[in-house]
């Protein structure tokens, strides 16, 4: 029986280390090494072959209906006339965005509240059209059933005019409107985004004034344009960096969290559609999407011939009749995964917090983590009183345990007599041992019941270490500035093996010598385990692993002084 005990403990801890494995090549097989700090990118602006058709997503970014390859530049005497490469600068209190009069389009978009690296002082930025990477958020009015209605053409997106190059959100003003405008032969259309104070979302609202004479028929497209360039959000110390899924994803309330991975774009796998979903693209710590307001959105994806990948919806057509206004809205998400965030978005967005398998232990464990954040303002602090919070809630299962584990240890040389007695009768001596263990009320089961509770408990908290930003540079103390990287100096790790090959001393140990060597390596084993995993997770072990060599040591003395007093009955 002692036997199996060690071999389930064995079998449950090398499965742990097995599951994490998988987990780590999953996350870290491809992660490229950290990216230098970013600095502001010379930004592209030609965007107009990615435009879509409204009849059907073809494999072509040039829609259907025949037009001129010359731009579109009428615009508004009144208002300043783009010109080439000339960019709409708008700073609030959560974004630095550069937009594109030429199509109307979020060509750039850095988080003011994150920063690119560790050291840096540069904000992160998620979206960018440069030389290195290209990510942007499109939007425009198409033709319906080639009507020429359309206002983006192929290779010739509406050209806007605007009434200035530089827009800032002042001091107590909590939203930031910015209008673009496009007028040809009585039809007026102007494009507004509207920046709200502490939020994410930005609303794209379309307003469609016609007064050409006859009926104006158009469709809204909105869409998120990537090339295969790796995940800047991944950036972190160490040879190897925090990376998960990075792929496109949609939701409907229906189906609320589904992935389409990029070499999927062209299957013709997304064919939903919804006036209360989004679709978007996710990658490590951020994610961008559209959403409709007002429409019901037809979902889309492709990749287009020079390798970039396009995710986005489409409109039901839009009649305007003459002389009349119509408004059509999409929202853009284009930030951070934080999760009381992201619900009000869509249904179902705030699963691109993507805890895979352990989602249920890891969310209930985030909910436990930023409460105790709430209140001592730390994340590593937080890990801590979660460890503790672990260990008080099972801590009437972890006390039976460590109690039984205590009886086996004081009652390991009389085992050890029974085995030289009735080394060769494996009957006889297994006899007699389950006549001690019932003698003396022991389960040599009950040694596993901590162990294998904390397993899920220990996998659930590596995903959320992982995925969630708010652990994203995040410092505890001294040497530990970011808990989602590795220790930079592997002094955690070490410290967690030590405590490890400490904690054995107040386990039984086993009576077969091969399972003693390999318990004396399990230390060893964790230890280069830990050696590349986020600080938080492995302070997480540590600090268990010393709450239950305290505990350990009270429920040793306690047996201790109960074998001592059962001995000093006998012999009176």
């Amino acid at each position: 029986m002692q036997k199996i005990l060690r071999v389930l403990i064995i079998i449950a801890m090398l499965i742990t280390a097995y599951l994490l494995v998988l987990a780590w090549q999953k996350d870290y097989a491809n992660a490229p090494a950290p990216s230098a700090d970013a600095v502001t990118p010379s930004v592209s602006t030609s965007t107009g072959s990615d435009i879509p058709t409204s009849t059907g997503v073809s494999d072509s970014d040039i829609p259907v209906a025949t037009v001129s390859d010359q731009p579109n530049t009428q615009g508004v005497s009144e208002m300043s006339q783009a010109q080439s490469g000339e960019l709409i600068d708008v700073t609030t209190d959560r974004y630095h965005v550069k937009i594109d009069p030429q199509g109307g389009n979020v060509v750039y978009a850095a988080l003011r509240d994150y920063d690119a690296t560790l050291d840096s002082e540069q904000p992160f930025v998620l979206l960018e059209n440069s030389s290195e990477r290209v990510y942007i958020a499109q939007s425009g009015l198409i033709d319906t059933n080639n009507n020429g209605d359309g206002i983006d053409k192929p290779q010739s997106p509406a050209n806007y005019s605007y009434q200035s190059s530089s827009y800032s959100m002042q001091d107590g003003q909590e939203t930031l409107e910015v209008p673009l405008v496009y007028r040809q032969d009585g039809l007026r259309v102007t494009k507004t985004f509207t920046f709200t104070r502490g939020k994410y979302p930005i609303s794209v609202n379309y307003n469609v004034n016609n007064t050409t004479g006859k009926d104006w028929n158009g469709t809204l497209f909105a869409q998120l344009k990537r090339d295969s360039s790796k995940d800047p959000g991944m950036g972190g110390k160490g040879a190897l960096s925090m990376a998960t899924y990075l792929g496109g994803a949609w939701g409907t309330p229906d189906d609320e969290y589904n992935k389409l991975k990029f070499k999927n774009f062209n299957d013709d796998e997304l064919n939903a559609s919804s006036n209360n979903g989004w679709v978007g693209i996710v990658q490590h710590y951020f994610v961008s999407a559209w959403t409709p307001e007002n429409f019901t959105g037809k979902f889309f994806s492709r990749e287009t011939a020079n390798g970039d990948y396009i995710i986005g919806m489409l409109s039901q057509p839009i009649m305007v009749p003459a002389d009349k206004q119509a408004n059509v809205t999409a929202t853009l998400y284009a930030g951070p995964k934080v999760q009381k965030e992201l619900g009000g978005f869509a249904p179902g967005f705030e699963k691109t917090v993507d805890y895979g398998w352990a989602w249920p232990i890891s969310k209930f464990l985030f909910l436990i983590l930023s409460t105790i954040h709430s209140v001592v303002g730390n994340w590593g602090w937080a890990i801590i009183g979660l460890t503790l919070s672990v260990k008080l809630a099972l801590m009437w299962i972890s006390h039976k345990s460590y109690y039984s584990m205590a009886k086996m240890r004081a009652l390991a040389p009389r085992l050890a007599a029974l085995k030289e007695e009735h080394g060769d009768d494996r009957m006889k001596m297994s006899q007699e041992m389950m006549a001690i263990y019932k003698e003396e009320k022991v389960n040599p089961m009950a040694g596993c019941l901590p162990i294998l509770l904390q397993m899920p408990i220990f996998l659930g908290l590596y995903y959320m270490l992982v995925e969630s930003v708010e652990l994203r540079h995040a410092p505890w103390i001294l040497w530990i500035q970011d808990l989602s990287s590795m220790d930079p100096w592997f002094i955690l790790p070490i410290l967690m093996g030590a405590s490890m090959f400490a904690q054995q001393s107040f386990s039984p140990q086993p009576t077969d010598p091969m399972q003693a060597k390999v318990m004396k390596f399990l230390p060893i084993i964790f230890t280069l385990f830990m050696l590349f995993f986020p600080a938080g997770l492995v302070l997480y072990w540590t600090v268990n692993n010393l709450f239950t060599m305290g505990q350990q040591f009270l429920v040793n003395k306690q047996v201790e002084k109960e074998q001592r007093e059962k001995a000093a009955n006998m012999a009176s």
